[in-house]
């Protein structure tokens, strides 16, 4: 059986996973659990267990989902003649919440970073090809991030549609350079979608 300081190491090397998180914050949130809410580090442990277990990717646009195909890729209210590729299902969620959006998605689960070793099969362009190619899609409107990555990834995405036949737009400048969807204000996300060129 496994000592308790080397639980508490696991859990604080664990906790160390999350981004942003360096020793200190793992030690002070390790130490926060363990010594006044041991209840909430089981509600913890059994939701990982549960989200872990359950959550998969949508086989229609790859965000996350605990059924085959998402709610949204599922809601008949959608517009199927808009589809808007975002790098995460946290830019998704961003771009949900401004309640300004009624199409449909596809969430690469990354962007084009050869330096790490991210190319274009590891964000899936050969599926959303197929994907706004199916006849039904219209218009792709691109909403990478604004960081150089999320830049290349929208201009390859782009040149591989455009031939096509795609219409393809971009996000408006609205949201900032260098910034990340899911932290960007409402306000200013909604603004970009709806000036988007």
């Amino acid at each position: 059986m496994a000592s308790a300081a080397s639980s508490l190491d696991a859990l604080i090397d664990a906790l160390r996973r999350l981004p942003g998180v360096g020793v200190k914050s793992a030690q002070r949130m390790a130490y926060h659990l363990m010594q006044h809410d041991r209840d909430g580090a089981m509600l913890l442990s059994r939701a990982l267990g549960e989200a872990a277990s359950h959550v998969r990717h949508c086989e229609r646009c790859n965000t996350y989902t605990e059924a085959p195909v998402c709610s949204v890729c599922l809601d008949p209210q959608r517009d199927a003649r808009l589809l808007c590729v975002v790098e995460t299902p946290a830019d998704q969620a961003a771009l949900e919440r401004t309640g300004s959006f009624r199409g449909l998605y596809f969430v690469l689960m990354g962007k084009l970073s050869p330096l790490d070793g991210v190319g274009l099969r590891d964000i899936g362009l050969p599926r959303l090809i197929e994907r706004a190619t199916d006849g039904v899609v219209e218009e792709v409107i691109v909403a990478t991030n604004f960081t150089a990555e999320g830049e290349a990834t929208a201009h390859v995405i782009g040149d591989a549609l455009r031939p096509r036949g795609v219409r393809v737009t971009r996000l408006a400048r609205g949201v900032p350079v260098g910034s990340e969807l899911e932290y960007v204000d409402l306000g200013t996300i909604a603004h970009a979608l709806m000036d988007r060129r």
